[in-house]
């Protein structure tokens, strides 16, 4: 995150990262030392707002990673269930239900995702030409 400009500070920074780990804003101001009232008003400036809606996309798009790993261990346990009578199946089959039914839709917001930026170049590049 950093780049964001001369005032964008380290306080900034820091309570865009304890926003995404804490449980609610006063937490989060005062793992960094600020009043929540301080916080609330950086979260109504554009270029704070902007910079954590970033943050939070590049911590869904981790988690959709570790989902994607998670995968193969799914797959796994649904065999190994579905192979073995004597295994209480529901429980391991929800889970690793799940893991699967997340990846796919992760992968179906990753396919809009770029078809939504293919249509914006070819907006943005139709309009450069008038």
């Amino acid at each position: 995150m950093i780049g964001h400009g001369a005032n964008f500070g380290r306080k900034k920074e820091a309570a865009i990262a304890a926003l995404l780990t804490a449980r609610n804003t006063e937490e989060a101001a005062r793992s960094i030392g600020i009043g929540p009232a301080t916080l609330r008003r950086w979260q109504k400036e554009p270029e704070f707002d902007a910079a954590f809606r970033e943050a939070q996309r590049l911590s869904y798009k981790q988690s959709t990673a570790r989902m994607h790993q998670a995968c193969s261990a799914a797959v796994s346990v649904l065999h190994k269930v579905m192979v073995d009578p004597a295994t209480p199946p529901a429980t391991k089959v929800r889970a690793a239900d799940s893991v699967l039914n997340h990846t796919a839709k992760a992968i179906e917001i990753e396919d809009i995702e770029l078809r939504v930026a293919a249509l914006e170049a070819t907006t943005a590049s139709g309009s450069q030409r008038r």
